[in-house]
């Protein structure tokens, strides 16, 4: 087993990295591996000033200051666990600094264009009445799109109108999601879910291909056709709906840290982006109707 591979493991192991986050670390360090040996260096020896001159050359070739960023916090952990796993002696990373990066506002939509999406699907075929189940879902509670696709039938309590997400570091989270999200996700389950699957007792929530559970990049390819159908021409992203979700709470008077318990996030300051997005927004509205604006 390689180096790489060992510690790849062991964030696996302890601390329930993602299959997404796993191949992300993986990439930095192959890149920085590769780059090491076309001098004539190894991994777990590299020379100090070595790492400045590849950030420095990365910018040159257009990387961004987040992708460094990333990338430095990658090798931090790499040569962290390699000290305390005898692997390295001294840590080359020591006198590096990490780049800071200022975050931008997550895109989002408004309340009206978000009214417009989730009506867009055509409800009197059982693919409509999934799309609709599935962006209500994923409106109403703020969840990932990882999160979403990754949903079973027996994460669904109709009973109590919540839903048991599973999330980053495989931490569950219970999800409010609300009535009429409710009702659609009833009638999806009552009706097009037993059209669409041909086995309806398969795990999977929401259907792909073959009772499989759908993949992230079909639902985001069946959101940009909804877009399109509800006049939507402003970019999106696959977390656009869990963007507007957190806003328009934080909007209409939500508390910070229940809209931090509803997302998952682990760190307070996560959530607190959304709160610079409302301020924009309000700032916005200011500027287009006060007299004074």
């Amino acid at each position: 087993m390689s180096v790489i591979d060992a510690f790849l493991d062991a964030l696996w192991l302890e601390q329930g990295a993602s299959e997404h986050t796993l191949a992300a670390y993986r990439r930095d360090l192959t890149a920085w591996q590769s780059h090491l040996e076309s001098h004539g260096e190894a991994l777990l020896a590299p020379p100090p000033e070595r790492l400045s001159e590849w950030l420095a050359s990365r910018r040159e070739e257009g990387y961004q200051l987040r992708s460094n960023a990333r990338l430095l916090s990658t090798l931090r952990s790499f040569y962290r666990w390699g000290r305390l796993n005898n692997q390295v002696e001294s840590d080359p990373l020591t006198d590096i600094k990490l780049p800071r990066v200022i975050p931008g506002l997550p895109n989002t939509l408004e309340e009206d264009e978000v009214e417009r999406l989730l009506l867009a699907p055509d409800t009197e075929t059982p693919l409509g009445v999934r799309d609709r189940a599935m962006l209500e879902l994923l409106y109403a509670c703020g969840l990932r799109v990882s999160e979403l696709v990754g949903l079973t039938g027996d994460a669904v309590n109709l009973r109590q109108n919540v839903v048991r997400v599973r999330g980053k570091g495989d931490k569950d989270r219970l999800v409010p999601m609300g009535e009429e999200a409710a009702d659609w996700l009833a009638h999806y389950m009552q009706t097009a879910r037993l059209a669409l699957m041909s086995d309806p007792t398969r795990p999977a929530l929401f259907p792909g291909r073959g009772d499989k559970a759908m993949t992230r990049q079909t639902f985001w390819h069946r959101i940009k056709v909804h877009a399109i159908t509800a006049g939507i021409t402003r970019p999106l992203s696959p977390h656009t709906l869990r963007h507007a979700f957190a806003t328009h709470l934080l909007n209409h008077g939500a508390n910070l840290r229940v809209v931090q318990l509803l997302l998952g996030h682990s760190d307070l300051s996560t959530t607190q982006i959304y709160t610079h997005v409302a301020q924009a927004r309000l700032e916005s509205l200011h500027a287009e109707h006060h007299p004074r604006g």
